[in-house]
């Protein structure tokens, strides 16, 4: 087990880098489409963290808004809302926040470095933080942020008083040590930018499993995969390959066959998109991932329509899971493969 949840930092700022103006009113830097997106971010995790300053100035509630994705967690025997968290060094919060109101659980910590392994206690394994500035800058500063999703407004702040999406601070993600862009999406007139920071070298781990396919038993009727799991620490938990004591075997279904327990904090890596259909079995790679409880895949070739039409990413994804495509090293999955076509 990881002394620390998966870290996914959650913001909006404006084109000029502020989160908000220094006027007493919130600036909404975002839009309803944008809103909506990170309110299924919230479902999907076990807590949400913010610093006492944001609960000060604007008074946030933190809780799943859409009925219908508090009645699926509901049905998956969670709370309709994520433990609310903040950190606080002199306790100075009004017992009448919203904060503390309504139906989720709050928890307020002194430090971020009581909070993070006490998180984990309580069982939290994917911990969202939507701010603020100075709970931001201590998180990637002390190198603890696993992905940032960062929505950019298309307007300017130009307040030296305002707060800023991070402020000064020695930041081991600097131009010597990249961060790996992930996704952009544009939500209406919003881009929101994914960007990879964590202890998980996915690249690296993807090679690896590349690699691992050259294991494959050869065959004219079925593609050539490797896939390692991967615990939240960079632990190599199992690794598979296709045909694995079995002509049947898929790759992730062998990883997975060596593994039990809790696997929510862990990354499974694939050459090629899990299947989400198969002529072989009744149970998918999909269904393999789901009902293991991974929530994060990284793959490097989308599965070519050649035996099945390949829907991997879309099934996993609409399941909650998080998918990483590394489509730079789909060359190297065709080549191994290259006896198919």
């Amino acid at each position: 087990m990881s002394d620390r949840p998966y870290v996914l930092v959650s913001c909006a700022m404006s084109v000029d880098g502020f989160l908000d103006d220094a006027s007493a009113e919130r600036l909404i830097l975002s839009n309803s489409d944008d809103l909506d997106r990170v309110d299924e971010l919230r479902a999907r995790c076990d807590a949400i963290l913010v610093g006492a300053n944001t609960i000060r100035r604007d008074d946030p509630r933190l809780l799943v808004r859409s009925d219908v994705r508090r009645l699926a967690r509901v049905a998956e025997g969670l709370p309709p809302s994520p433990l609310r968290v903040t950190v606080t060094r002199s306790g100075e919060l009004s017992p009448g926040a919203r904060f503390f109101a309504g139906e989720a659980e709050s928890v307020v910590f002194s430090s971020l470095s009581e909070a993070l392994p006490a998180l984990v206690e309580r069982g939290v394994r994917r911990l969202l933080v939507e701010g603020g500035s100075a709970v931001l800058t201590s998180l990637f500063a002390a190198d603890l942020v696993d992905e940032l999703q960062l929505a950019v407004a298309p307007f300017f702040v130009g307040d030296a008083l305002a707060p800023r999406f991070v402020g000064p601070g020695a930041f081991p993600h600097s131009a010597r040590r990249r961060m790996r862009l992930a996704g952009v999406e544009q939500v209406g007139d919003v881009v929101v930018l994914r960007y990879l920071l964590g202890a998980m070298d996915d690249e690296r781990w993807l090679r690896e499993a590349i690699e691992h396919s050259r294991l494959c038993p050869p065959s004219r009727t079925a593609f050539s995969v490797g896939a390692i799991v991967v615990s939240a620490s960079g632990e190599e938990l199992a690794r598979g390959y296709s045909r694995e004591g079995d002509p049947l075997n898929h790759a992730e279904e062998a990883a997975l066959a060596k593994l039990s327990g809790d696997l929510s904090g862990a990354t499974i890596y694939s050459s090629l998109e899990p299947c989400s259909t198969r002529k072989s079995r009744e149970r998918s790679c999909a269904d393999h991932i789901e009902a293991a409880g991974l929530r994060r895949v990284v793959f490097a070739w989308r599965e070519p329509s050649l035996f099945v039409t390949g829907e991997g990413a879309e099934r996993l994804t609409a399941a909650g899971i998080d998918v990483v495509e590394l489509p730079a090293l789909a060359p190297n999955v065709r080549e191994v493969n290259a006896h198919l076509f």
